[in-house]
This record gives structure tokens, C-alpha cells and sequence, in this order.
């Protein structure tokens, strides 16, 4: 004897109407992929903008209060990063020299901005594949580390190292030669990134002086408390340099691309957007189907079904759109993610706390719309349909 399975009154509502259901589908997996992709360009911008601020090895950054980000990084004294040597709690210091520089891509004539950082090639000062390792070829005149996980338009750098290709470029119109790879990646400040020694970033920028570093580095004791490190550098050094934490740095730049900038804002707008146009697809879609089956459902509330039974069926159909749209709107941003993230080497990829949340959203963005669909049926009076 075969097992009858109860099909649910909403799913052969929506059934009926193919076409409008796949419409409905179609919206509703459309406003999933949009906030899927708002969200996840926003999560890339965030992770992105932190690769220099989590890989450097530090416990404490000086930092003029006149940058705005650590791509453009206004000039401090170097002596506020000796002046802080004097904290007993203080290992070691590290200054740091940021400024855009000019690329000259090795296989043709165009030229693009690439971010140069000057560092002690003595110090493994980068927690990030490839550094280790070739640190110390940076002590050699006109040698850089290149990013390997750079924006293509630098040219296929890393590739043509790696099969054994003696490489050399032009950076601001001096001629150099690369040493190793790295990977650190862009952001959506960074395009590249070439790393090399004090001296060498000096003869790139022969204008700039020594003791003007755009970023100091301080390590600290095994044991030492950094929060309260800093807040007595604070008090000690001038009101000329930022103290602040790992965290504190962190901090400082998601405040930057999340408040400064439009680019956190218009993310977020977005997303939010999405779920407006999908509840506004949801709801146009079940208010034409409970017009156009009032007298049906005024039938079954004069055979003596309750309110709660009409409101379910509608209910049900928003619960079924939400699960049905959500599926390939999800299939479509996985896929999308993968696109974006290796045209761009920007760190796109879906998580299941964002698929969960988004998925939370749809369900809640279906059931507002059912809900206001509600509203005629709740007012529905047999009486006056017949």
C-alpha cells in the first residue's frame, strides 16, 4: 500500500501559476546574490586593508595622527621610535618606510602605482609566505621582494621567477632586479607591493630623508602587558605620533574604509537594498495571489476554518519562495565569489556564518512580506465576497 504524502496547500498555490512562481524565484534569488556579493566585498575590504596591519611582527605601532591610511602615511621623527627604546618593557624597534612608488611592468612600456615598503632586511619582520626566506637578499643594492599575489597588471612576475628568469624592472626610474616572492596581496588601497631594504628604499626616493619614517614598530617583552605599554608611551612621547595596540591599528583603519570613506557605506546600503526589492518581489507576488483567491479563502473560513489556518497558507508560500529563491541565489554568488576573487586577488569567498545569516535574512525578509500580504485576508468577511 502506498505511503500518501499530504502535498502543503501554499507549494500547489504557487505551483499553479508556474511562471509567476518562477518570477518570484528568479527576484528573490537576484536580491540573495546582491546581498551575498555587498557582504562579501565588504568582508574582502576589511580583511584586505588588515594583511600589513596583521603580518608585520609588533606589539605596538607609532603612527603620525596626520595619515589617513597606511597607504598614504604622513612623515614622523624617527626619534620618537628611539625615545620609546627607553621603556624598560621595550625588546626591540623597527621604522617602517611607506610611499607609493612607480612600476614599470618588465615586458612592456606601461607604467602603474605599486606600494614600496623600505624595512631592515635583517629583521623577519613579516609573518607571510616567501619572506623568510629571502629577507635577507633585500641587504643587496637595488634588489625588492615582489608580491607574487599582486594585481596581474603588474605582469607575470611571480610565474617567470619561479621557471628561473633573471627579472629586472624600473621603479621610479631606477633600475632594479628581483630578488624573491612574497605573498601578501592587494587591497582595495594596494594594487602591489615591492618590499625592500632602508637603503635601497632611500635610493628610490632620493628626496625623502632618513629620519622621517612613515611607521614605527616596537616589540616587547615576553610577558609584557601592551595595553598599559602604550598608555604609558602616551604620556611619555609628543602628541606628534599615534600609540596604538595590534588591535588599536586594526582598529583605526576598518574605522577609516567603514566611516571615512563611502566605499563601507555603500556596501552596507546595498545589501540593505537587496532585501528591500526582494521583499517588495515576495510581497507583490503573494498579494496577487491572495486577490486572486479570496473566494477560496473565503470558502474555507465559512466552512469553519480559523483565521489561522488562511493565514498559514500564506505563510507557507512565503517560507517556500525564501527557500526556493535563496538556493540559486546561493549557487550564483559561489560562483561569482570565485570570478571576482581571481580577476581581482581580492579574499572573496563565502562562509558559513554569512551563508547562515544571509539565509536568516531571506527567511525574515519572505515573512515581512507575507505578512503584509496578510492584511486582506485577516480583514476578509465571507458575507461580503458572496
Amino acid at each position: 500500500m502506498a505511503i500518501q504524502v499530504p502535498v502543503p496547500l501554499g507549494w500547489l498555490q504557487l505551483w499553479h501559476k508556474p511562471v509567476r512562481l518562477a518570477v518570484a524565484v528568479a527576484g528573490i534569488a537576484f536580491a540573495v546574490l546582491l546581498i551575498l556579493m555587498q557582504l562579501g566585498f565588504r568582508a574582502a575590504l576589511f580583511e584586505s586593508t588588515l594583511r600589513f596591519h596583521e603580518r608585520f611582527r609588533y606589539d605596538i605601532a607609532l603612527f603620525s595622527p596626520d595619515s589617513v591610511f597606511i597607504v598614504r602615511p604622513a612623515p614622523f621623527s624617527i626619534r620618537r621610535l628611539y625615545e620609546a627604546m627607553g621603556h624598560p618593557a621595550v625588546v626591540a624597534v623597527d621604522p617602517v618606510y611607506i610611499f607609493p612608488a612607480v612600476w614599470k611592468n618588465p615586458w612592456g612600456e606601461d607604467r602603474r602605482g605599486i606600494n614600496a615598503v623600505g624595512i631592515d632586511p635583517e629583521q623577519d619582520m613579516l609573518d607571510t609566505p616567501g619572506f623568510a626566506a629571502a629577507h635577507g637578499l633585500m641587504n643587496q643594492q637595488d634588489v625588492v621582494l615582489f608580491d607574487g599575489a599582486s594585481r596581474p597588471e603588474f605582469g607575470p612576475v611571480a610565474e617567470r621567477f619561479a621557471a628561473g628568469e633573471a627579472i629586472s624592472t624600473e621603479i621610479n626610474d631606477r633600475e632594479v632586479r628581483i630578488a624573491g616572492i612574497v605573498e601578501i596581496g592587494p587591497s582595495f588601497g594596494i594594487d602591489g607591493t615591492v618590499l625592500t631594504s632602508v637603503d635601497n628604499w632611500l635610493r628610490l626616493f632620493p628626496d625623502r630623508p632618513r629620519n622621517d619614517i612613515q611607521l614605527g614598530l616596537i616589540r616587547l617583552a615576553a610577558g609584557a602587558d601592551a595595553a598599559r605599554v602604550r598608555d604609558e608611551l602616551r604620556s611619555e612621547l609628543p602628541r606628534d605620533v599615534l600609540v596604538m595596540t595590534k588591535p588599536d591599528f586594526a582598529a583605526r583603519e576598518r574605522a577609516y574604509w567603514n566611516g571615512a570613506t563611502p566605499i563601507g557605506y555603500v556596501f552596507g546600503f546595498t545589501a540593505l537594498m537587496g532585501l528591500v526589492v526582494g521583499c517588495i518581489i515576495v510581497y507583490q507576488i503573494l498579494f496577487a495571489d491572495v486577490s486572486e483567491h479570496l473566494r477560496e479563502y473565503a470558502t474555507l473560513r465559512a466552512i469553519g476554518y480559523r483565521n489561522r489556518f488562511v493565514s498559514g497558507i500564506v505563510m507557507q508560500q512565503a517560507l517556500i519562495l525564501a527557500v526556493l529563491g535563496f538556493l540559486p541565489g546561493l549557487a550564483a554568488a559561489w560562483w561569482l565569489h570565485g570570478s571576482a576573487a581571481a580577476a581581482t586577488r581580492l579574499p572573496l569567498y563565502l562562509t558559513v556564518e554569512r551563508t547562515l545569516t544571509v539565509f536568516g535574512f531571506t527567511l525574515a525578509m519572505c515573512a515581512l512580506a507575507g505578512f503584509l500580504a496578510l492584511r486582506k485576508v485577516r480583514r476578509l468577511d465571507p458575507a461580503e465576497v458572496f
